[in-house]
């Protein structure tokens, strides 16, 4: 009897000891998918409303997003000033003229070769070496030459002392840093062969006007990035991109680097309330603005007066609260006070209709015999307006705008574009008006300021202003300038010249804005609208 009971008991026992193994069986395999499926999230898919185009880092074409996962500058920009990036430490001689840098010793290029003194001799000579495409940039008609101390210590001799050298050598482009195995004959104005920077993502596959793959470099001198994956995705903006991001066929957006967004306030508000993404928004990182083409005598744009009713035909009350949603604020100069420099008392111009249409009276524009557009010896006041075709925001704004100066008796003929035809009729002057933003935080005011004189920037812009020779020689003084009294002195007469003539009418202060996963951190911005810190970002 005992041993019948003894032999129960050990059958009760390993059968409990077998469901006890499956459990703990089928525990791990439940703990093994969800890391798995953890894993799987570890990917972000951004939407993007073009192509990331020729990544050559020493051109233009390039989503500069993409770029800057793929490329690093020396110094990078940063809230707090300059900082060491890939040059570890640097000193600058008493005269301004000549740059010592000393190089990080454990970098690498994608592809495996040395990040040293030669690499960046051989990258700054092959955009000095395309100095035509480049002559916007102050620097780069500044740089005489680059000179290897040794494997790690790199100089950089200068002209004349020219104070913005260190802003313009972080930039997303041009001065970044390919492997030299990708140049073409030893040159990169002609394309390149590769896209291997030191940056913390690869990029490992390009459809075009598809996608583009980039995946995490896991040597990265920085260490390893822990998003694994990321994909630019070409998607039309607004609602291809809401349902999208509905879908999960993408799960990241923002306002990428031609000032686009890829979806309207309220869609944005819609995804955040469903619960599964968060809404980012920097700091006022840049002012959105009308640019006008003062250089062509024959349209009425070119009179200041015209300007000038427009700027105070706007209503940007209206535009940042009802058209915006209050995601930017109002802008009423070229550059917010937060920017260095620009804090100058300059002319007050809001919200007046009466004023503008007085200001055209005065001026010689009439409204005659009932008619709706004002004319002056015998021509119409009708000019066109360019937008980017990619941007609701700019479309609603545009309609707005036609309407607001439509009340003052002007004739506006409003065009949406691709940015690169936008882009194009700034450089050659085919425009009246344009829909524009200036540089950002990062490069500001030098940037936008040096833009004025650069024929692929600004230069029709300003060059049809009653003392355009005046300003030119005020810009070049600026930019040399070791006194910094007489720095703020130039800045301030710069800004005011520009703000009196009414070429860069301001519209609103524009924001970075990100819209992800919510489970995603790390989520920050840099000094320039141009890029995100995906490298920072991280899956809870």
């Amino acid at each position: 009897m005992l041993v019948k009971q003894l032999k129960n008991i050990a059958i009760i026992i390993l059968v409990f000891s077998i469901l006890v193994a499956c459990s703990a069986e089928k525990s791990t395999s439940k703990k093994k998918e969800d890391a798995d499926s953890a894993d799987n999230v570890k990917e972000l898919v951004y939407a993007a409303s073009k192509d990331i185009n020729d990544m050559n880092p020493h051109l233009y074409t390039g989503s500069m997003p993409a770029q800057g996962m793929v490329y690093e500058s020396l110094v990078e920009n940063t809230e707090d000033g300059i900082k060491p990036l890939l040059a570890e430490s640097w000193e600058v001689s008493e005269d301004g003229k000549v740059y010592t840098f000393h190089l990080r010793k454990d970098v690498k290029f994608h592809d495996g070769e040395p990040f040293n003194a030669d690499a960046v001799k051989t990258n700054i000579e092959a955009v000095q070496n395309n100095a035509e495409k480049h002559a916007w940039i102050k620097l780069s008609t500044k740089i005489e030459s680059v000179n290897v101390i040794d494997d790690y210590t790199v100089e950089l001799v200068l002209s004349e002392a020219y104070y913005p050298t260190l802003v313009e050598l972080s930039m997303t482009r041009p001065y970044v840093f390919l492997s030299p195995n990708d140049f073409k004959d030893g040159e990169t104005k002609e394309g390149v062969n590769g896209f291997n920077g030191t940056g913390p993502y690869i990029i490992t596959e390009h459809k075009t006007d598809e996608y583009a793959t980039f995946e995490a470099n896991e040597d990265y001198w920085g260490g390893a990035p822990k998003i694994k994956k990321i994909t630019s995705k070409v998607l039309p903006a607004g609602e291809t991109t809401f349902l999208a991001l509905q879908k999960g066929e993408v799960n990241f957006v923002f306002t990428d680097d031609r000032g686009a967004d890829s979806l309207d306030v309220e869609a944005m508000n819609q995804l955040v309330e469903s619960g599964d993404y968060q809404l980012v928004r920097s700091e006022p990182m840049n002012t959105k603005m009308i640019v006008a083409n003062s250089s062509n005598a024959d349209n009425p744009v070119s009179e200041t007066a015209v300007r000038e009713a427009i700027w105070y035909s706007i209503d940007r009350k209206t535009i940042t609260k009802d058209l915006l949603n209050g995601t930017e604020t109002e802008a009423h100069t070229l550059f917010s006070p937060n920017v260095n420099y620009a804090d100058v008392d300059l002319k007050k111009r809001g919200y007046d209709v009466e004023k503008a249409k007085k200001i055209l009276e005065d001026d010689g524009w009439k409204i005659k015999n009932g008619a709706e557009v004002r004319t002056k010896d015998n021509k119409k006041l009708s000019m066109k307006l360019y937008y980017d075709s990619n941007s609701s925001s700019q479309k609603t704004q545009a309609e707005f705008i036609q309407a607001s100066v439509k009340e003052i008796g002007i004739q506006l003929e409003i065009i949406g574009e691709e940015s690169t035809s936008i882009a194009n009729r700034r450089s050659t002057g085919d425009y009246d008006l344009l829909f524009n933003q200036t540089w950002g935080l990062a490069y500001d005011p030098q940037s936008t300021i040096a833009a004025f004189t650069s024929d692929a920037s600004y230069l029709h812009t300003t060059k049809g202003i009653e003392n355009a020779d005046g300003l030119y020689k005020k810009i070049e003084q600026v930019m040399v300038s070791t006194d910094e009294d007489i720095r703020k002195s130039l800045y301030a007469d710069i800004l005011t010249i520009v703000h009196n003539e009414a070429v860069f009418i301001p519209i609103s202060n524009g924001s970075v804005t990100v819209v992800a996963p919510k489970n995603l951190n790390g989520i920050s911005f840099k000094q320039t609208q141009f890029e995100l810190p995906f490298v920072l970002m991280n899956f809870k």
